[in-house]
């Protein structure tokens, strides 16, 4: 099929700043989907039907759907690969029936106001999304951009680097870049008081810690204290080694069974902002734990699940890894997770007790793996000394599925 649809990123200029080729598409399009301030900048005599985004947004994808073949055009913000529609479009319609042609993005116009290069800072998008994502960008020196949710954002991104320790951070908000109406506003977060700010702008920040304040890594093996927990946590330490031996990659999914207070799953989701989790727990404090420690620690889009591992598991999308913390004497919870793994996939097991020794070791002798034994000893006081203080020791199996 020909390329029927367009999606043309139009910035704060208007039509005045499209390019030929986005004119000509603009031009020949008989259907316009857009917002209502892209929409409103077409001109008064354009004689095409105009049709503004629907809520749910789903609703206007089938009308575009629906709309197959004929000459349409999507009016979008900037870049519609850029966080924008267009990567929403792409997951129901082939690149080889669109054309699209980008304006520069709110993230490029912002570096050229700052001089800022690119590559070398955090983008995120706080557009319909949590606000607890920023917390995971958050480390000395970091320079992020966020696009913005509306004027109250910027606030709200100040109140949460001074409840981290970062109120001396500098924090720039750049409004309605490429209007004639274009403003920069800048102060420090601890200072932030800047109420009459545009509904569309784009947020700048320079993380500056607070002398003492530590960042916090997104290698694996955050200190234990980071996390709420009753006890029930996988130590710093083994937790390191955990993560190694499930060697996340970007964009595979996590099954965190029996997952406690959820540092395995929050630590694979910090590796990279593409990778998922779905956290398995039936206890209902420690599933209070997790919700707490993933908006905590900027991974918001944990995909928490209630119950038995036998009974939510079959309903899961399939995993790359699986990583199981406790339950390994329930029966059948090894061979139901091994059998929906992945080809290639990688199933991580830790116990502490002699029948979880003893089940692995029956598992063992069925699929292979290999078995590590992790001891851990840490310095505490003795009276006036330091004495090594021996940990319980872990025996931990990995098996990848051919």
């Amino acid at each position: 099929m020909k390329k029927w649809l367009s999606i043309i990123g139009i910035g704060e200029d208007g039509v005045a700043g499209l390019s030929p080729i986005a004119l000509s598409c603009l031009d020949k399009a008989k259907i316009i989907f857009g917002g209502e301030r892209h929409l409103s900048m077409l001109p008064a005599d354009d004689n095409s039907q105009k049709i503004p985004w629907k809520s749910p947004f789903p609703i206007s994808i089938t009308e575009i759907i629906s709309r197959r073949g004929e000459a349409v055009c999507i009016l979008a913000s900037g870049d519609p690969l850029c966080y924008g529609v267009g990567a929403t479009i792409l997951k129901d319609i082939p690149i080889s029936e669109i054309t699209i042609i980008p304006a520069p993005s709110a993230f490029s116009l912002a570096c050229s106001r700052l001089g800022w290069s690119l590559t070398e800072v955090e983008t995120l998008s706080l557009c319909g999304r949590p606000v607890s994502l920023l917390q995971s960008y958050i480390y000395p020196g970091a320079k992020l951009l966020i696009l913005s949710e509306g004027k109250h954002t910027p606030a709200i991104v100040a109140e949460i680097l001074i409840s981290r320790g970062y109120g001396n951070s500098q924090i720039t908000v750049l409004e309605k870049m490429g209007n004639v109406n274009e403003d920069i506003i800048t102060d420090i977060a601890a200072n932030w008081q800047e109420g009459n700010i545009a509904s569309l702008n784009t947020i700048a920040v320079e993380c500056v810690a607070d002398r003492g304040i530590v960042g916090l890594s997104r290698f694996p093996g955050l200190p234990d204290d980071a996390f709420h927990h009753d006890g029930q946590l996988t130590k710093r330490e083994v937790r390191a080694v955990t993560l190694s031996s499930l060697a996340p990659l970007p964009g595979e999914l996590l099954w965190d069974v029996g997952a406690g207070c959820g540092s395995i799953s929050i630590e694979w989701l910090r590796s990279d902002r593409r990778c998922r989790a779905i956290a398995i727990e039936q206890n209902s404090t420690r599933l209070n734990y997790i919700a707490d420690n993933a908006t905590a620690l900027g991974t918001p889009n944990l995909q928490i699940m209630a119950g038995k591992a036998l009974e939510v598991i079959p309903n899961l999308p399939t995993p790359n890894a699986i990583f199981i913390g406790g339950g390994v004497t329930a029966p059948e919870i090894l061979e139901n997770c091994w059998n929906v793994l992945v080809p290639g996939g990688r199933m991580v097991v830790n116990v502490v007790t002699l029948e979880g020794e003893q089940r692995l070791y029956q598992w063992y002798e069925k699929v292979g793996g290999n078995f590590t034994r992790i001891a851990i000893q840490r310095a505490e006081p003795i009276g006036k000394f330091l004495g090594w203080k021996a940990m319980s020791p872990v025996t931990q199996w990995i098996g990848i599925k051919n």
